[in-house]
């Protein structure tokens, strides 16, 4: 027996007793300075996420298990959710839990192993937004035909902002752009995106109550250029793709390359796959547009001018015409006697205006400063009388030019070789286009042109008659 402990037999200070919570105590100390930081690599059972916002559960192998919790303060940055049956390899510092006097791992970090945490993380985020129904087709609305400005949610120092100006200016004119920088990388990233999300709607809805139709935003890019997954991870955050589908302008997500696939792909209203894409979108209507235009108005030139040469030939036939010299005749006549009418009016009319004129210059002239009123009084009874009758003359005048008018009118049109054809009769004509006026004219055999309402037509004479004889062909 060794003497320190054959000692310790007989020492009143050895032999003292200590408590529970003074050995318990001890032993957490002793644990935590020799533990502080520590790998474990195990199963994860009996996983609960309490109210508060903390995780406990146990790491077990084949042979031994330890139980573990993991802070709020401590999985927030954690980018899974642990779930039983997942291997995982957790970091953190051994405890002991005094009331039950069990040690305990306090985990500050956790990874599985077998596949990556982002990879979880995101398959989780998504089947679990995906059960709430952010990714239904219902909730995708159709992005703006001409927008007028356009939201864009990037950095502002990365290649993707510059790609997109540079397609929008040279693919339109009329496209503004109003940009909303974010951070798009590491820590923090998410948040600010949902913040500048968040801004933008902001300002589109105080634009439209203050009747600023023109400062509001139609569409909003949100995106990025390529990386790896860590560098897209602030695009896979719940907060993000929250904010936009809650956005009330509809959403365009240009995140990465065309393989890389993100959160905000699936909640926005309309994925790109990449900056360049996007802005492509928001400018390709007017550039197809423009075109078409242009491809019309030649259409529509050509199309004139075929009409024009057209109406054109169809009215120097129709000048050429014997048929319509007498019309051209009795519209020249008509035209004379409606423009003598309103000579005539007018001089009358004149003469009394002047008449008048006349008459309320003797009037004033012998009315006296002492009987000025009473004059007055009759003057103005004498004009208004004259008015009246000024008016009258003019009505009877205007009336007499409106019946020699539609006298001259009437006898035009019953004298119209087309008001008589309209009634049911024709214009015969021989191969010469003289006019037939009796059977003399026509021998059996001939041709005759025979000119309708509409159209004309050719025959021949088969039979012909006296002008006496009755029903006969």
């Amino acid at each position: 027996m060794s003497q320190p402990l054959f000692n310790a037999l007989f020492d009143d200070t050895e032999r003292r007793p200590m408590s529970v919570s003074q050995l318990t105590n001890a032993i957490r100390i002793s644990l935590e300075s020799r533990f502080a930081s520590v790998w474990v690599e195990g199963e994860i059972s009996n996983f609960k996420a309490h109210q508060s916002g903390h995780w406990y559960f146990t790491i077990k192998d084949s042979n031994a298990q330890l139980k573990a919790k993991c802070f709020r303060s401590s999985n927030q940055r954690i980018r899974f959710k642990p779930a039983d049956g997942l291997h995982v390899r957790a970091r953190g510092k051994l405890t002991v839990y005094q009331p039950r006097g069990e040690y305990e791992l306090v985990v500050e970090s956790l990874d599985p192993v077998g596949a990556g945490a982002l990879r979880i993380a995101f398959e989780q985020l998504r089947d679990r937004l995906q059960a709430e129904g952010l990714f239904a087709k219902e909730l995708k609305r159709a992005l703006p035909v001409f927008p007028r400005r356009v939201g864009i949610v990037t950095s502002p120092t990365g290649a993707a902002i510059r790609d997109m100006l540079n397609v929008i200016s040279r693919r339109t004119k009329t496209v503004n752009v109003l940009l909303a920088p974010a951070r798009v990388q590491g820590d923090g990233a998410g948040p600010d995106i949902a913040r500048a999300i968040r801004f933008i709607n902001q300002h589109h809805e105080l634009a439209l109550r203050n009747g600023r139709d023109k400062d509001g935003v139609d569409v909003l890019i949100v995106g990025r250029g390529g990386g790896s997954t860590e560098d897209l991870w602030a695009f896979n955050s719940e907060e993000v793709a929250r904010a936009i589908r809650n956005s009330s302008i509809p959403v365009i997500s240009a995140v990465g390359h065309e393989t890389d696939f993100t959160i905000a792909d699936f909640v926005a209203d309309h994925r790109a796959p990449t900056p360049s894409a996007a802005a492509e979108i928001v400018a390709a209507r007017e550039d197809q547009l423009c075109t078409a235009l242009d491809h019309l108005g030649r259409q529509l030139v050509r199309l004139t001018r075929y009409k024009i040469v057209d109406a054109r030939a169809r009215v120097q036939e129709h000048a050429l015409s014997q048929v319509f010299d007498e019309v051209k005749t009795r519209l020249h006549d008509a035209r004379v006697g409606a423009n003598t009418a309103t000579h005539e009016l007018q001089v009358s009319m004149n003469q009394l205006l002047r008449h008048a004129s006349l008459r309320a210059n003797n009037l004033v002239q012998q009315i006296s400063p002492a009987q000025l009123q009473n004059r007055v009084a009759t003057a103005r009874a004498r004009y208004d009388a004259a008015a009246a009758r000024c008016d009258v003359a003019i009505e009877e005048k205007v009336q007499m030019g409106r019946e020699r008018l539609s006298l001259a009118a009437a006898s035009l049109d019953a004298l119209s070789p087309l008001a008589v054809l309209h009634r049911g009769y024709a214009i015969a004509q021989d191969v010469d286009g003289r006019l037939i006026r009796d059977t003399e004219s026509v021998s059996v055999g001939d041709q005759v042109d025979v000119r309708l309402a509409k159209g004309r037509l050719r025959t021949r004479v088969e039979e012909k008659s006296a002008a006496d004889e009755r029903g006969s062909n």
